[in-house]
């Protein structure tokens, strides 16, 4: 999450249902060609924390309000899904294997859950030395990282949270932490830091500890936000302001960059019925874009 901006969209939500077929292409392997999925300005701009269940709906935060969290089918049908508790609002977003949801909660300093087939909200963990918990990432064993940024003096702090809710610092008063990712072989932990540009791996140990801290890669100019790897280990990861998606291989290599339409991504999740499709959430547009890409998305395989 880069945020900005306090601005809300003063929409009504009861009774919202963004019926999208129009806007959105057919499922076709014209790969890496960026299309609109919901309206712009269906979501804030705040949008944030795209996810994907096993049954292949689409969750992401700040839906036609801050404080709620939307839900798109497949075929482009977006509507509410939740509210949250007062003041909370939503960031990150993952499932567990069991399909429960994972969101980042910035202002209470939470990590909330909802667990499958509920829409009760409940606290998971809670951390008040926290900045603010951004994005999340899990592991194969569930556990979850947060990123956690300070962006008023361009530092953040890494945690990992345990499946019975213990929090652990992982790292401390670094750059300011935004995207997380584990590696499809859950032996790389991903973190970026969007002020001074930097993509880390760190090696993750089976207990959960990160060790061997080292430099993927360094952009030169604009920021970065969420970011997700697919099957084969690579990175794709949104360039705040620039406009793309970076896709970056395990060793540091950019391979390549997808124009969006939107100047504003904010994060990235993959889907559909074969796990090669991108869904990516724009600020400034207020929306989610979509692509095709050539392999599947690293959590969509793990929910196979």
């Amino acid at each position: 999450m880069i945020r900005r901006s306090s601005f809300t969209l003063a929409l009504p939500i009861t009774g919202l249902l963004v019926g999208f077929a129009a806007f959105r292409s057919p499922i076709v392997d014209d790969l890496f060609k960026s299309s609109a999925f919901t309206p712009a300005k269906s979501f804030t701009a705040g949008a944030e924390g795209p996810a994907v269940d096993k049954a292949g709906t689409l969750y992401a935060v700040n839906f036609s309000k801050e404080g709620t969290i939307g839900q798109v089918t497949p075929d482009g049908q977006a509507s509410l899904f939740i509210e949250l508790p007062a003041g909370s609002v939503g960031n990150g977003i993952r499932f567990n294997k069991r399909g429960d949801m994972f969101i980042a909660d910035y202002p209470k300093h939470n990590i909330l859950k909802i667990a499958k087939g509920s829409k009760e909200v409940t606290i998971f963990a809670n951390e008040p030395r926290m900045n603010q918990p951004n994005d999340i990432a899990i592991d194969s064993k569930d556990r979850l990282y947060a990123s956690d940024p300070n962006w008023k003096n361009n530092t953040g702090n890494l945690w990992r949270i345990d499946t019975d809710g213990k929090i652990t610092q992982l790292e401390a008063n670094v750059g300011t932490t935004n995207g997380v990712e584990v590696s499809p072989d859950n032996k790389i932990l991903y973190v970026n830091e969007s002020i001074q540009r930097k993509v880390w791996a760190y090696d993750l140990s089976a207990g959960g500890t990160i060790s061997n801290k080292r430099l993927l890669i360094e952009f030169p100019d604009f920021g970065m936000d969420g970011m997700r790897c697919d099957s084969k280990g690579n990175l794709y990861i949104t360039r705040h302001g620039k406009g793309t998606v970076a896709k970056v291989s395990p060793t540091g290599k950019l391979i390549q960059e997808i124009t969006l339409i939107g100047k504003k991504p904010s994060n990235i999740a993959f889907g559909g019925k074969d796990g090669r499709t991108a869904y990516v959430t724009l600020q400034d547009q207020g929306n989610i874009e979509t692509f095709r890409v050539d392999a599947p998305g690293r959590e969509w395989t793990m929910q196979q």
